[in-house]
């Protein structure tokens, strides 16, 4: 048992917290890939940043007790992902690149090849992240992503809607990420709700923070009845109007069904939180609005069955790395918002 008052020891898991995979209760699970970013590369460096921070965070919560007697894994970070990211991202920059000057990716057979080998190989980290968690579920654990930019969590996702039929999908994030294919990448990070919404398995699909779209993603809301956002414009104005954010948290956790999968983009938060994160737009929730948030997830008594936090994106140029402080932090309420609603599971 870990003495929760002493040095964390660092041995590549979340916290210290060094229970075995195949005995834990929550499973972390780190997916270091940034292939289709758009604007800055990075969150490929998240997991490692986030978990390096973590052990300078102290335990004790008001909303868990003894946290660290808990049952919590990290899996190993996969280097193999790590690594063909980093190959892949040469060759999507190059493409993007050809876009952004006005290039026809139809007329060269180099950017078409390209487009090809990125959308397999976006397919395949799909698909191993859809057996991973698949895997954890069927042990009951309850998994926890760790991005990576955005596109990582469509294999979650997946495995998750498959089990809960009817599944929530709690997002908070700067960006509605409805793109169909955006840059011709079929599993961008911006397109990762898009794909979601494709399944008939999802019931609903609850944004929070959003406040920078695009006219596609306002029809595409508008168009499903499965969708309730809710922009950062308007609930800065509810705010400003009196209302208080507890009420604010309640019409929103309304929306949700009973099980829910949190999808948790860093960005969604204000930028002084996250100032490298791939697309940091200004505007977003505080840290204690977002805590606040998940609290009323947990009080309305639905289940949380799965998260992620992805787009985390340490500095290249700072050993102490904030953006991978906040990170930690957010994932710690995750990780506890999860054992909070563990014991619904079984009602």
């Amino acid at each position: 048992m870990k003495d929760a008052n002493s040095v964390a020891i660092h041995n590549g898991t979340f916290l210290g917290l060094d229970h075995s995979p195949g005995e834990a209760e929550a499973l972390i699970i780190p997916v270091p890939w940034d292939v289709t970013t758009s604007y800055r590369a990075g969150t490929v460096h998240g997991p490692e940043s986030v978990i390096e921070a973590s052990y300078q965070l102290d335990l004790y919560s008001p909303y868990l007790k003894r946290l660290w007697e808990r049952k919590i894994a990290t899996l190993p970070l996969p280097l193999e992902w790590k690594n063909r990211s980093q190959s892949l991202r040469k060759l999507s920059a190059k493409y993007i690149e050809f876009l952004e000057q006005g290039g026809s990716v139809e007329e060269s057979r180099e950017m078409i090849r390209i487009l090809d080998e990125v959308n397999s190989a976006c397919r395949e980290l799909s698909g191993g992240v859809h057996a991973r968690v698949s895997e954890s579920l069927e042990r009951d654990q309850h998994p926890l992503l760790l991005g990576g930019d955005h596109s990582v969590s469509l294999g979650s996702i997946r495995a998750c809607a498959e089990k809960f039929n009817g599944l929530s999908i709690f997002h908070v994030d700067a960006h509605a990420d409805l793109r169909e294919a955006y840059e011709g990448f079929e599993e961008s990070h911006a397109s990762i709700m898009f794909n979601a919404m494709a399944s008939d398995k999802i019931a609903k699909l609850v944004q929070v923070g959003l406040r920078d779209v695009c006219q596609e993603e306002v029809n595409f809301i508008q168009g499903d009845s499965r969708i309730e956002s809710f922009f950062d414009w308007d609930l800065q104005a509810r705010l400003h109007s009196g209302e208080t954010w507890r009420e604010t948290c309640q019409e929103i956790v309304r929306e949700l069904g009973r099980w829910v999968y949190v999808s948790f983009d860093i960005d969604g938060l204000d930028p002084k939180l996250c100032p490298h994160t791939g697309t940091p737009v200004p505007g977003g929730l505080e840290f204690a609005q977002a805590v606040s948030l998940l609290q009323e997830v947990v009080r309305s008594g639905r289940v949380i069955v799965g998260a992620d936090l992805v787009e985390v994106a340490p500095s290249a140029t700072t050993t102490n790395d904030w953006d991978g402080n906040v990170g930690a932090r957010v994932l710690m309420q995750l990780l506890i918002a999860i054992l909070q609603t563990n014991e619904r599971m079984g009602e």
